[in-house]
This record gives structure tokens, C-alpha cells and sequence, in this order.
């Protein structure tokens, strides 16, 4: 979460989706000892996403703790008109992504833990490339990564201390 700061989520209209579920084992000399752990994005489709993680016993729990670990980690992520305004590309870990903005009917082309990000931030047409690990976890945090490093001419206008038309220029 590095130029976008961190935001509250509206506790309304949020939704979430489960990105990864895993079982994981831990041995002991009275038996197997399962656990499970869940990575769950949540946004209101409208521009703010979140993602989080939970461990626990059982698997609604786990996926309760990490609806709930997701609503920590909000981040506003700027949607226009249905697209993102402009490529970006995102890291974490070995985890690479390539974000592009596509025109309107294009619909979201991108693997599986990078289109639920996209589509709970609410982003209806864009191009996306999972170009280094395919770990969930990662593709999720180097998505929201490049996300979060979006400006809009707004921003941009205001960042240089211009006015919006000049933005456009040259």
C-alpha cells in the first residue's frame, strides 16, 4: 500500500469472494491435525478492494477471519469509466502483474486470483497478465499493489501543481 493510503471501509454493501482455500496438515504423534486456510477479496465494486487472510480449524471460520483481516486492507483504486486509467504493472514477491486498460465490451481477460481482485474493485473492461509466480497469494498482492500505484489526471494535475488541461498537453 505504498502512494494510496489505507481506507475504512463503508461496512454496507461490500462483497467478497474466496480466492484460495487450503487444507494443511500438521503431523503429530497422535495423528494428522487439519487446519484450513482462506484468502478472500472483498470491495464494493466501485473502486475500493481489499484482500486478507485466515487460519483456523474450520472452514467458515477461517473464511470469517479473512473477511474480516480483508476489511483492514482497503485501498481506493481509481475506476474510470469502467476501465483503469492507464497500464500499470504490480510486484510482490515473484508475483508480477501487467495491468492494461481496455476499451468498453472488452470484459475483464485475466487468470483467476487477478479477476477477482478486478472485478470486487469494480474494474468492468481491462487487460491483465499474471507474468511471474501463479502463487494466489502473491498474483492477489502484486495486483492490489499495481492497483494502488493508479493516478488519475486528477491526481496527477494536483501532484504537479497544474491545472487538468495542462495534464493533456505535449
Amino acid at each position: 500500500m505504498s502512494e494510496n493510503q489505507r481506507v475504512k471501509p463503508a461496512e454496507s454493501e461490500l462483497k467478497d469472494k474466496l480466492v484460495n482455500l487450503a487444507r494443511v496438515a500438521k503431523v503429530t504423534k497422535g495423528g494428522r491435525t487439519f487446519s484450513f486456510s482462506a484468502l478472500v477479496v472483498v470491495g464494493d465494486g466501485n473502486g475500493m478492494v481489499g484482500y486478507g487472510l485466515g487460519k483456523a480449524r474450520e472452514v467458515s471460520e477461517s473464511i470469517s477471519k479473512a473477511v474480516d483481516d480483508a476489511k483492514k486492507n482497503m485501498v481506493k483504486v481509481p475506476v474510470i469509466k469502467g476501465t483503469i486509467p492507464h497500464e500499470q504493472k504490480g510486484k510482490f514477491g515473484a508475483g508480477k502483474v501487467l495491468l492494461k486498460p481496455a476499451a468498453d465490451g472488452t470484459g475483464v481477460i485475466a487468470g483467476g486470483a487477478m479477476r477477482a481482485v478486478l472485478e470486487m474493485a469494480g474494474v468492468h473492461n481491462v487487460l491483465g497478465k499474471s507474468q511471474g509466480s501463479s502463487n494466489p497469494h502473491n498474483v492477489v498482492k502484486a495486483t492490489i499493489d499495481a492497483l494502488s500505484k493508479m493516478r488519475d489526471s486528477y491526481e496527477v494535475a494536483r501532484q504537479r501543481g497544474i491545472e487538468l488541461s495542462k495534464v493533456y498537453e505535449g
